[in-house]
């Protein structure tokens, strides 16, 4: 198994691996680890599996022992009992879509990078007085977009931010090309078709497409 990431990089060293995080919804634990192979060839090694199905957990525990060179996450993580079943389970950082201070502590306590979720500059300011600059901004088209975003680089420079919710390949560039974003969660390389039909070429083909998007700035 992988070591995990060392806690005082938090989650930056996780976001710079490449401009898109796969968000990853795991059916059936035999996906799991094909699908993870299909992904880091493609050349995305940060992969978030979210806990919206029973075998989330089986599927990160799949992926952090069968495929060493993934940085396999959480997601979707909502109490302090998914942050430490996540990191029995082998994830590696966690995410949430929103925070608490309880959930927030859980987090910090993990030992592994996090990203809470934001929506709102209240959140964003609530966040940075607690000592935590990296966050996902979720969901990120209906909360206001790169719009929203762009208007935050100013006052709140020192916020990064992974935009996720309702991003595919035609808008990510335009958050890619924001300061303030260091990568994008998506799951547009992994359609449902081929996970269905177990055709990993095409995931791992839509994957290299969205590695290739870069950040304009690297």
């Amino acid at each position: 198994m992988v070591s995990p990431l060392p806690s005082s990089s938090l989650s930056s060293s996780v976001l710079e691996l490449a401009p898109v995080v796969p968000v990853v919804v795991v059916d059936h634990v035999a996906d799991a680890v094909p699908l993870a192979r299909a992904l880091v060839a493609g050349g995305l090694p940060a992969i978030e599996v979210t806990l919206r199905t029973p075998v989330a957990l089986d599927a990160i525990r799949a992926i952090a022992d069968g495929v060493p060179e993934a940085v396999v996450g959480a997601g979707t993580v909502i109490s302090p009992e998914q942050v430490a079943q996540s990191v029995a389970a082998g994830a590696r950082f966690l995410v949430s879509p929103g925070w608490t201070d309880v959930l927030l502590n859980a987090m910090k306590a993990s030992g592994v990078p996090f990203l809470p979720g934001v929506s709102t500059t209240s959140e964003v300011v609530a966040l940075l007085e607690r000592g935590v600059s990296d966050m996902k901004f979720f969901p990120a088209q209906a909360a206001g977009g790169t719009a929203y975003l762009k208007s935050l680089a100013g006052p709140l420079p020192q916020a990064r931010f992974c935009p996720t919710g309702g991003i595919g390949p035609a808008v990510a560039p335009e958050y890619l090309a924001l300061p303030n974003v260091l990568c994008v969660g998506g799951s547009w390389m992994l359609p449902a078709d081929a996970i269905a039909g177990g055709d990993w070429g095409r995931v791992e083909t839509l994957a290299r497409e969205a590695a290739s998007l870069g950040h304009p700035s690297s």
